[in-house]
């Protein structure tokens, strides 16, 4: 039985062989091209041309691309890159033109044209590409524990992740996110976060303290910043959230008010990625305590609500499908909840003279 060569062996003994099989006479030939031919179980007329080709002169130096973006390309990209909060390539692709003509508005980056050309015909692939080398930063993530089920918890009509099916602007996801460092003794800074499912606008307001009238006020002024309607609120089993003042002031505001199941983060989504994505990536995890702490946060928020709903564009769940153990997702392309918000057709036109 013939041994299988491996392709270095094979070409070893190729180089070998073809020096004595053009030094040999007729006959020598012959016997030569017998031994090889059985030996790598070559097509007798290939084991010809194979012996009988001249030596392979090989490089082992690899070929030189030529350079399309150089250093200076490389570094308008970073500095645009820390400025969309460090967002992936396909999400920067879709801000970048308007994230230079906004820093060369207000004189924070002067571009050769070359350079702008460049940044602005790049593709998404690309960007990851050129920035892989400076993405390396630290990932942090938290638990927060669920409650007990109450009568009034059980009187507010379950939504899951699922139950959405594309709704107007208007209905938000609520959470709180904690800022109470590594212990939750004590009184702490919170902040409300309210994310809007058809559009991706998120809003949040900071509370010296955890408390339900606090929270319905705080709805309330979000209410007031925003140029479109709440319709309704979808919040965890948190008794912050399920009591009776919120109970009130929704019917009250004729807000609807719903809840995810317990124990089931994902029922909430889209308001867990902004308290990552958002909200952590601008105040991160220690400890903030007091009013004076609470007004500074609320001034960061209030510059922060226009840089992420006007320039900061997210990926939108197009469909999710299960094939076996496999779940494949496709998304909307990236956009901004600014954008989202004026591409719909359910908006007034009001509210797009407001938000233009």
């Amino acid at each position: 039985m013939r041994r299988q060569l491996s392709v270095t062996t094979r070409r070893e003994l190729i180089e070998a062989v073809a020096a004595r099989y053009r030094a040999a006479s007729r006959n020598g030939k012959q016997e030569i091209l017998d031994e090889f031919v059985q030996l790598t179980g070559f097509h007798r007329k290939h084991a010809i041309r194979v012996l009988k080709g001249s030596p392979r002169q090989e490089s082992h130096e690899p070929r030189q691309r030529k350079r399309i973006y150089d250093e200076a390309v490389r570094e308008a990209l970073t500095i645009i890159w820390e400025a969309a909060d460090r967002i992936c390539g396909k999400r920067l692709h879709e801000v970048v033109a308007g994230l230079i003509d906004a820093m060369e508005r207000h004189g924070h980056l002067q571009l050769e044209r070359t350079i702008k050309d460049s940044l602005l015909s790049m593709s998404a692939a690309t960007m990851d590409r050129l920035l892989a080398a400076v993405r390396d930063t630290a990932r942090q993530g938290r638990r927060r524990s669920g409650i007990n089920n109450t009568a009034l918890r059980k009187s507010i009509a379950v939504r899951t992740f699922a139950d959405w099916n594309d709704p107007a602007p208007g209905f938000f996801e609520m959470d709180m996110v904690l800022h109470c460092g590594k212990s939750t003794a004590g009184s702490y800074v919170h902040s409300l976060v309210l994310t809007d499912i058809a559009t991706g606008w998120t809003e949040a307001i900071a509370m010296v303290v955890r408390e339900q009238t606090l929270i319905t006020e705080s709805v309330g002024e979000v209410r007031r910043k925003l140029t479109f309607t709440v319709r309704g609120l979808d919040v965890d089993n948190d008794s912050a959230f399920i009591n009776d003042t919120l109970v009130a002031c929704c019917r009250d505001n004729k807000i609807e008010l719903t809840r995810c199941r317990a124990y089931k983060k994902n029922d909430q989504a889209w308001i867990e990625q902004k308290n990552g994505a958002v909200i952590r990536r601008m105040v991160g995890y220690g400890r903030l305590e007091g009013v004076q702490t609470a007004a500074v946060l609320n001034q960061l928020y209030a510059s922060a609500r226009l840089y992420v709903n006007f320039f900061q564009p997210s990926f939108k769940l197009l469909s999710k499908t299960r094939e076996g153990a496999r779940v494949i997702r496709k998304y909307h392309p990236p956009a901004t909840p600014c954008e989202r918000l004026l591409d719909r057709n359910d908006v007034s036109d009001e509210c797009r003279r407001t938000v233009k």
